[in-house]
Formats: C-alpha cells, structure tokens, sequence
C-alpha cells in the first residue's frame, strides 16, 4: 500500500495547468539530524499534482496560490516525467484544504465571543421584560392560571410529534454536526489500526441506538480529526453522512 503523505505550507512556485490537472511546488524543512556519515537535509522539495476539479473547489488562483497557506493529503509518485516534476518527490493530492490565517482565526474567535455576550443581554432584556409585564397584569396571570390549557387540535399534535421526530439524536457533549466527508484525517492516525473488539462493540452501539457514543474531536477551521479516530472508522463502516463533534481550539 503506498504511503500517504501530509504537507502544510505556500506554493514555491507558479502553478501548471495541463489537460486534466493542475501542478505546483511545496517544499518542507528535512530532517535535523541525518546519521553518521551523511549530508543533512536542509529541505525537501515536493511537486504536487491537483485533479482540476478539486484544486477549482478550493478558489485558489495563480496569483493567491503564492500567499495561501494550504493543507495537502496525498500520497508519493515515481510515475510522473521529469519534466513535469521537477520537486525530489511527485506527490497525487487527494484532498487539498486552504487554512485560515492567525489573523482571521482570531477575528473569528472575537466576532463568535461579541455574537455570544449579544445573545446574553437579550436574553437577560427579555427576562427583565417578562418580570415587568408580572407586576402590571396581575389579572391577567390569574386568569391563565384558573382556566384549563387548551388541548391541541390533531393537526397540531401530529405537526409536534413530526417536529420531535426529525430531531436527531446526538451524544452527550455534542457541539456540532459536521459532514463525514469534511473531516481530514492525520497522517499519525491512518498508520493506527483501533482494538477491532472495541471497534465492533461501538459498532454494535451504534445499531442499538442509531448514533456514537461519544462526540469525534475536531479542529473548528480546517476539520483535521485531533481524536476519536475509532469512531471516525465506525462512522464509515456505517456509511454515516453526518458526524457529531465538539472543537480543539488551537492557540
């Protein structure tokens, strides 16, 4: 099976358009240590070869290709003509991600906390609001609490059983739902192989109860899996169009 391989950084040089792809240059700090003997490696040189149709997806350009800083998944190519590859190593990408930047990452962060203390005070505004309208109907209250609710008619009723079914069930801690198809996963963990006896009894849990029983931990901006990666290959072997998830924000 070939190796697959995880590079993160900006195009070194201009991107190459072909029939069917696209190609650019990446490159990496080596190793900072070779043995005895041998030249160190100060950097590496990777050309990566993009399907058209994947590289059009991300909205890079030629021009922002330079300054983006970009995530690519793929794996290691010897079939590739010098010519069109002149990096040491021809890289197939299989997924391409452009990363945030530190300097939006931390506008996101600061709009999703004044988003959240707006939420606060009107929610504070409403239950002032609710005690004010207490003191000046009296009546009013009285009168709501003598007379016997109202039964709901069964159009109704049948409108909030269909409300509560279409809920989905999530477990406990869940922050969000993401799509399956969204999460990238590390290099680290696809050299893993889970306990295949834990493996099945979470995938016995799933057939019991129709979800996970716990939440996938996830990077909020680029979907890079950091753990539960047991239950990212149950959620697979399920065909599972849709994960929950809680965040690790990184600082």
């Amino acid at each position: 099976m070939p190796h697959k391989m995880t590079l993160t950084g900006s195009a070194t040089g201009p991107l190459r358009e072909y029939d069917r792809y696209v190609a650019f240059e990446m490159r990496e700090k080596g190793s900072p240590s070779a043995p005895k003997g041998l030249k160190k490696s100060t950097f590496i040189s990777y050309t990566v070869f993009v399907a058209k149709k994947a590289f059009n997806k991300t909205g890079l350009t030629k021009k922002s290709i330079m300054h983006e800083k970009i995530l690519v998944q793929g794996e290691p190519t010897l079939d590739i003509p010098i010519d069109e590859c002149p990096g040491e190593i021809g890289i197939i990408c299989f997924q391409i991600t452009v990363l945030p930047n530190k300097n939006d990452k931390e506008a996101n962060e600061s709009k999703d906390k004044k988003e959240a203390k707006q939420e606060v005070s009107k929610a504070q505004q409403e239950v002032a609001a609710t005690k004010q309208e207490e003191k000046q109907e009296p009546v009013a209250k009285e009168a709501k609490t003598v007379h016997p609710d109202v039964k709901q008619t069964p159009v109704q009723e049948k409108k909030a059983a269909s409300e509560k079914k279409q809920q989905p069930i999530q477990p406990k801690g869940t922050k969000d739902v993401v799509s399956f198809d969204d999460i990238i996963v590390p290099e680290a963990f696809l050299k893993t192989r889970p306990n295949p006896v834990k493996t099945e009894e979470v995938i016995e849990f799933v057939k019991r109860t129709g979800h996970l029983d716990k939440p996938l931990t996830i990077e909020k901006e680029t979907k890079v899996l950091k753990d539960g990666y047991r239950r990212y290959i149950v959620a697979k072997t399920m065909k599972m169009d849709n994960v929950p998830v809680v965040y690790d924000y990184q600082k």
